[in-house]
């Protein structure tokens, strides 16, 4: 059997691929493929594709997109989310090919880890990545809901204040008992906030991660179409923020989720609810847009930020995390 013939994805492949995608997922993702090769090409030194023809027929391909310090890790990893096969062509080996040929491109760069999502019932893609030399990650992928998180509200006992019979909260509390993210002070994400975001990252993790950021804010307010990622503030000062993006299509999931990639708490603000605030604005948010659920990947030495999540909420999803070194 000749060996198909192997390319970097080009713009004029949309079509194909967005024809093959509809075929196996059984619904279109041409809104996110476009996204994707949009961002692909104005972006190339952060992906790697490839392309896979039999004489002039697009038959299989692949995207990886390169990421660095999700949740403080270091090292690039290169993320393998989109790989298909046209279903007429499968069991010929096409699949196998471009993945050599990303794993390719990734040892020229000097990259030595490749990582992918995939559903624990999704049996032939579990076939297929073990069969390439993937294992179970140490990380791990937790989800939710969007329902709004549960809220410990204090008794308030009706008062005369300035004559008027009001609620108050008791001494040193607010005239309202409110929700947390009534109390701490929550807004969209904004370009001007790189700054503040780098500062509270630099304290969280004692490293300066400008590049990782400056590509991050990109994503979430230039490439997403949707913009859900947000920040706390305190007299004006940035105090926390949650970087996230909804997800219409990444990993061939059909439903609509959202997908928490980092989330910091300035040091001096710790345990003040500040995170709760921002996960509760976020989840409204998300439910007004019909998002379903909210995925996170953690690490297993994450120990405080599971410890949060599984208070708010989070349970171990069906979604397992594979990777592989590249060598």
């Amino acid at each position: 059997m000749t060996p198909p013939t192997l390319r970097p994805l080009r713009q004029d492949d949309l079509d194909r691929v967005s024809e093959i995608e509809s075929r196996i997922a059984g619904h279109p993702r041409r809104g996110f493929l476009e996204k994707r090769f949009a961002v692909a090409a104005a972006t190339p030194d952060g992906f790697l594709t490839c392309a896979a023809l039999e004489g002039e027929s697009l038959l299989g391909y692949g995207f990886a997109r390169l990421r660095e310090g999700e949740f403080g890790a270091s090292g690039v990893v290169a993320d393998l989310d989109v790989i298909g096969v046209d279903p007429d062509a499968q069991g010929r080996g096409i699949g196998r090919a471009v993945l050599s040929d990303i794993e390719r491109q990734m040892k020229r760069k000097g990259l030595a880890a490749l990582r992918t999502q995939i559903d624990w019932t999704d049996h032939g893609m579990i076939r297929f990545f073990s069969s390439a030399g993937f294992r179970l990650a140490p990380g791990r992928i937790i989800e939710r809901d969007t329902s709004p998180l549960r809220e410990d509200v204090a008794e308030v006992t009706p008062v005369v204040l300035d004559g008027k019979r009001r609620v108050h909260s008791g001494a040193g509390g607010n005239d309202y008992e409110m929700l947390a993210r009534d109390r701490v002070p929550v807004r969209s994400l904004m370009e001007e906030d790189l700054a503040a975001v780098v500062r509270i990252d630099g304290k969280l993790t004692g490293r300066d991660r400008s590049a990782y950021y400056r590509a991050k804010f990109r994503e979430m307010l230039v490439e997403s179409g949707i913009r859900v990622s947000m920040v706390s503030e305190k007299d004006g000062i940035v105090t926390g923020f949650v970087m996230a993006r909804v997800d219409f299509g990444e990993f061939g999931k059909v439903d609509k989720a959202a997908v928490i990639d980092t989330v910091g708490v300035h040091p001096d603000y710790g345990r003040s609810g500040i995170g709760h605030a921002l996960l509760s604005q976020l989840l409204l948010n998300l439910s007004s847009l019909q998002v379903e659920c909210v995925r996170v990947q953690v690490s297993h030495e994450d120990f405080s930020l599971q410890r949060f999540l599984h208070a708010c909420g989070f349970v171990p999803s069906q979604r397992l995390v594979l990777s592989k070194t590249v060598g």
